[in-house]
């Protein structure tokens, strides 16, 4: 499925995530207090099911061997099926993007970044991200997708990995007053202009308003390394991707972490 399919486009151009937008949230585990045993009580059963069969847990082939995650591999039944057969939204979250990749590298490799500190996953997918931030010390965590899938593919990584779940946003966070942050991160969501520039405001907003530090992962899309957020950056590290995140990517062979600095 991965190697075929449409519903990749989108971290390449516009898609059904911007028809997406426009759906209403919900917050899942708002306390953040839920046991690591009981995560799994707040799925759908019929999903959680869904998710299980339909997926493989694996560390391997990224940046984060240390982070166990539901993927879509080509060990699946959907890599290789129609897009049309997957019966929820398109599975954004089943894939382990180069710029998060970057991200969750970065924070496990420099805890200090994140620890005692609060802090907004942004796009969260598969949620490696705040995986990687909780696994480094942050104090407070909030995952945010637009997709209630992901949410719950968030919970079961959580599960994976011995972790209480943490907040997870499912909404348009950039329709909502802003809330307080020590540190945003943000990986593979400069895909489209539109988005692009409506998170560029967003985060000079963020970061102008409370002094918050931005952290973002990109691999060098197009929509990313051409876009005037690009004057307000300073390179923190680059990684060199394993060959099969490069296979899964077009080639793209490196990931990028950004300060964003306005």
């Amino acid at each position: 499925m991965a190697l075929s399919l449409g519903w990749k486009a989108p971290r390449n151009g516009c898609g059904l995530l911007l028809q997406a937008m426009r759906s209403s949230g919900l917050l899942l585990f708002p306390c953040g207090r839920c046991p690591w045993r009981g995560a799994g009580s707040f799925l759908d059963p019929e999903i959680k099911a869904f998710l299980e069969e339909n997926t493989e847990i694996t560390s391997s082939g990224s940046l984060t061997p240390e982070i166990q995650l539901r993927l879509l591999t080509p060990r699946c039944k959907f890599w290789w099926e129609r897009a049309d057969l997957w019966p929820h939204s398109d599975p954004y979250w089943a894939i382990y993007w180069p710029g998060g990749q970057a991200l969750s590298r970065y924070l496990l490799d420099n805890p200090d970044v994140v620890r005692g500190k609060s802090v907004l996953d942004l796009g969260s997918g598969c949620g490696a991200t705040a995986i990687a931030a909780k696994m480094s010390g942050a104090s407070r965590i909030l995952a945010n997708d637009i997709d209630p899938i992901a949410g719950m593919a968030i919970t079961l990584n959580c599960e994976l990995n011995r972790l209480n779940p943490f907040p997870i946003l499912i909404q348009n966070i950039l329709n909502l007053e802003q809330d307080k942050w020590d540190l945003v991160v943000l990986g593979d969501m400069f895909y489209d202009e539109n988005l692009a520039d409506s998170l560029h405001q967003w985060l000079k907003k963020c970061f102008w308003t409370y002094r918050t530090r931005v952290l973002i992962g990109d691999p060098g899309r197009p929509q990313f390394s051409g876009h005037s957020i690009q004057h307000h950056l300073h390179k923190v590290v680059e990684y060199s991707l394993l060959e099969p995140t490069r296979q899964e990517n077009s080639g793209l062979t490196t990931s990028t972490v950004w300060d964003f600095q306005p």
